[in-house]
């Protein structure tokens, strides 16, 4: 466990799934916590009531993280409502499923939009506080579709890779100033995502299960607690793959 007393962090898209674990990992570590969701709005409350019961103070911020603007007003009400973020947790996603012949340009621009855009709109706006506090962390949940064929489709490989090659270009920038980028890659983790569509791969998982949400939060913590780590992705694959 690390200390992160004191510390506000901001994990986006966490009414559900991996955003969820990690928002409640960070409370169990002391943190104030900013929810982010863009429509689930009464399970996001369940997540603010569950921090609450920590001792801990959190908000549920709504926004589109992919629309700069909406990103602006979200970093404003978390000043206003908990303090300047600490940490950033770009975890907002989708997974449009489509075979190569059926992927429309929208399906393309809006993948990128959501899983990408968004990380490059928080970063940017969480990283003037970091800079000037001498203190910061930054987290993308990317995935193992990064750097293999994924079970979704090219537009959310390459929404994943470009969220590692972001992370690499803003970690060798900003290091000297006390801010860390890293990566945590997982792949087929039981969430709805894999509900929707990955169910059949339990097979190619040596472990032989799926994933845990709070096993990706255990890996986030560890990344926001190593302050020697930066510009790298955590895989977590159960044996599939390995660095």
């Amino acid at each position: 466990m690390i200390d992160l007393t004191g510390r506000i962090a901001l994990v986006t898209g966490a009414s559900r799934g991996i955003g969820k674990a990690v928002a409640l990992a960070l409370a169990a570590s002391g943190a104030d916590v900013a929810v982010n969701y863009r429509e689930r709005g009464s399970e996001a409350i369940d997540v603010l009531e569950t921090i609450h019961a920590m001792g801990r103070r959190a908000i549920a911020v709504p926004a589109d993280v992919s629309n700069g603007e909406a990103v602006n007003d979200m970093f404003r009400a978390i000043e206003h409502g908990l303090g300047m973020v600490d940490i950033l947790v770009n975890n907002a996603g989708i997974a449009i499923f489509h075979n190569i012949d059926d992927l429309t340009e929208e399906d393309f621009d809006r993948t990128i939009a959501v899983n990408l855009k968004s990380a490059f709109l928080c970063t940017r706006a969480a990283l003037p506080r970091m800079r000037a506090r001498k203190w910061g962390r930054i987290v993308n949940i990317s995935s193992g579709a990064a750097r293999g064929a994924g079970g979704i489709g090219p537009h959310y490989n390459a929404s994943k890779a470009g969220m590692e090659g972001l992370a690499r270009g803003y970690a060798a920038r900003v290091v000297k100033d006390g801010v860390t980028v890293n990566n945590v890659a997982p792949s087929l983790i039981a969430t709805d995502m894999v509900s929707a569509g990955l169910t059949s791969s339990l097979s190619r998982i040596p472990v032989g299960r799926f994933g845990t949400s709070e096993e990706c939060a255990q890996a986030v913590l560890m990344v926001i607690g190593n302050a020697y780590m930066t510009g790298q992705t955590i895989a977590l694959s159960g044996g599939m793959s390995f660095n």
